[in-house]
């Protein structure tokens, strides 16, 4: 049973992954408000894929919440009923909630998939939740965070519709991104605390106090980068408003953020080099240092080359997504030579 467990949570963990590639994707192609509602999709529980799916049809069935867009206004429908000949506004509620009353099918199907993909999530997770309350008794931890994991997602869920609710507040977005990288640190609890134990005698290591605080500020350092990341993909959202898709023109007088979380990039390479060393110098056999200093690299690649080179395509998802690739392997980091497991 824990070995089952045990497998669920890196399923669910790869879920996430999946997800937050997903959302860079959506952030990428400005696709956040490719559905003006939720759950559903313009009304649908699969979207629409041209535009005349969503303009009025006489004598058509239509189910409450479905929208139709009339003169630039997007409408939906009060309750279920059939329509006239002609359209009858008093059956229809206008959109109130936010300024989106754009069309656009491929905005709309990637914000779909994005759906499609956090709700298949959570299959795994509820799993894992119910595989945990038959370990509740010699494993109690792994229960109480299955359920924390569970909670995490109920938030993330309602906080997406909230994002959509409000047109994409700024702040909005950074919690959500946030939530999920708390929900990535439980599934890697989680996934450490069911390991099966190694019988074998282990070499002693004893590492000098440094090591932990060098440790816990690389990975706060990684949290308040990504906080930062989120606040200049803010201003790039506000720049590609003013001068559209001039790629060029997107970081010419940038916000303090930006110059922050650029020169942030210089300590997080230090510190993390300092691990590094830490680890060769007391002989500990651990590779995952050696993937957090690849993932730097890449980052610092990223970051380049979307400056120097006017953001060329995919650089920016893969930016965010190998921050919380980053941020998955220092917390492990921590699981592995801090925490004893239960």
């Amino acid at each position: 049973m824990l070995k089952r467990f045990n497998k669920l949570a890196k399923i669910s963990l790869i879920c996430i992954y999946f997800i937050i590639i997903a959302g860079a994707v959506v952030r990428m192609t400005g696709s956040g408000m490719g559905c003006p509602d939720w759950p559903k999709c313009f009304g649908y529980y699969i979207p629409p894929t041209e535009i005349s799916e969503i303009q009025f049809q006489p004598k058509h069935h239509y189910k409450s919440g479905q929208v139709i867009q009339y003169e630039d206004v997007f409408y939906y429908a009060k309750e279920n009923f059939t329509s006239a000949l002609k359209l009858d506004l008093s059956n229809w509620e206008i959109n109130t909630q936010h300024s989106y009353n754009t069309f656009n099918v491929i905005h709309t199907w990637i914000e779909y998939i994005n759906r499609l993909l956090t709700a298949f999530a959570g299959i795994p997770i509820l799993i894992l939740f119910i595989i945990s309350l038959r370990l509740n008794k010699p494993y109690r931890n792994l229960t109480i965070t299955s359920i924390l994991v569970i909670l995490g997602m109920g938030f993330e869920a309602w906080l997406g519709k909230t994002v959509v609710d409000s047109n994409l507040s700024p702040y909005k977005i950074t919690i959500h991104m946030m939530g999920s990288f708390i929900i990535i640190a439980l599934l890697l609890y989680a996934i450490y605390h069911s390991q099966p134990k190694n019988l074998k005698p282990q070499k002693v290591i004893i590492f000098p106090q440094v090591f932990k605080y060098v440790l816990i500020s690389a990975i706060s350092l990684t949290f308040i980068q990504v906080f930062l990341g989120t606040q200049v993909r803010q201003f790039i959202d506000e720049q590609v408003l003013n001068f559209g898709y001039k790629k060029e023109l997107w970081l010419q007088n940038p916000n303090l953020q930006f110059y922050i979380h650029r020169t942030l990039s210089i300590l997080i390479i230090l510190i993390n080099a300092s691990l590094y060393m830490i680890i060769k110098k007391i002989q500990l056999n651990e590779p995952l240092i050696n993937y957090i200093i690849l993932v730097i690299g890449l980052e610092v690649v990223t970051g380049i080359l979307m400056y120097y080179l006017n953001f060329p395509f995919t650089t920016q998802p893969l930016h965010l997504v190998l921050s919380a690739l980053l941020f998955g392997l220092q917390f492990y980091l921590i699981l592995k030579t801090t925490i004893k497991k239960a």
